[in-house]
């Protein structure tokens, strides 16, 4: 099934994401992990792709996963990263191959520890969009960040960019983690007025422990932290039980004023933790 048919049929969407194994020996713990978050009223599930391509044989691999056997729809992280023509053009083939129909496409970062050429094929997220769709018949979404790419040099320009890969083919976006809702509305109310009109599925990644912050900080692109999630994590960062039921509560609060706004969907950056997952949605689900 198209995503795109989803957010078409029903509002707001609820999805999760999940990571590949760093080593193919953690394949079956993954699995497991997605075959519990399974039971959860989801209507999607993304399937990232590793740093620089590291891990990414198995995204297809849980992609379909999830199709065939579990009846999810998935979605199948791609990247520019470390990834020439001839490689994109091999992993769209593969992916057909799985029957994967959904495909996130994204510019991707610079791995740690990457001494080849970066950017060997595609240098920017919308001219691999343009690619997967003149491959054809995949449902493609993007990413875009509430409080400005890293890259880029204010939110005006980056919403310009996104624009320019939305009109490339992009058939909804998913924001980056942020924890201030307020910054994502100003976003949304800046993307409608650039003509952006596809729907935004806001990606929310609850705190469940002390080392996630500064992976927070660097994978969210420098998101704001409100002072009532620094005055949490101060005040809970050296009590790991509390720190997590303190995360959540945060996620679960940041989810039902999202819901209460209009929002397209939800997507919940799980860590692959099925507890956490159960724990926020069982709180939510009948706010879907």
């Amino acid at each position: 099934m198209f995503i795109k048919d989803i957010f078409s049929s029903k509002k707001p969407v609820l999805s999760f994401e999940v990571f590949p194994p760093k080593q193919d020996s953690g394949l079956d713990a993954v699995l497991s992990a997605v075959e519990e978050m399974s039971s959860l009223p989801i209507d999607y599930m993304s399937v990232t792709y590793g740093a620089g391509g590291s891990n990414s044989k198995n995204t297809g691999q849980i992609a379909a996963h999830l199709k065939d056997k579990l009846s999810i729809p998935s979605l199948a992280h791609l990247t520019c990263v470390a990834n020439s023509k001839e490689d994109i053009q091999k992993k769209l083939t593969e992916y057909k191959e799985l029957g994967i129909e959904n495909i996130l496409a994204l510019r991707g970062d610079k791995p740690r520890d990457f001494d080849g050429e970066i950017f060997p094929g595609y240098r920017y997220a919308s001219e691999l969009v343009g690619a997967i769709k003149n491959f054809g018949d995949f449902c493609i979404g993007g990413a875009c960040y509430p409080e400005c790419h890293p890259d880029s040099p204010n939110i005006e320009t980056d919403i310009e960019n996104l624009k320019i890969k939305v009109d490339a083919g992009v058939d909804f976006l998913v924001t980056q983690m942020f924890f201030d809702n307020n910054e994502f509305y100003k976003f949304r109310d800046k993307a409608v007025k650039k003509g952006i009109n596809v729907p935004i599925n806001a990606g929310i990644m609850p705190l469940t422990n002390a080392g996630q912050i500064q992976r927070m900080a660097i994978l969210s692109g420098g998101a704001s932290m409100p002072s009532k999630f620094v005055k949490m994590i101060s005040k809970y960062q050296d009590n790991p039980e509390a720190l997590k039921q303190a995360g959540i509560a945060y996620a679960v609060d940041q989810i039902i004023d999202l819901l209460s706004n209009d929002i397209d969907g939800i997507h919940l950056y799980t860590m692959n933790k099925p507890e956490t997952a159960k724990k926020i949605v069982n709180v939510v689900n009948n706010l879907f």
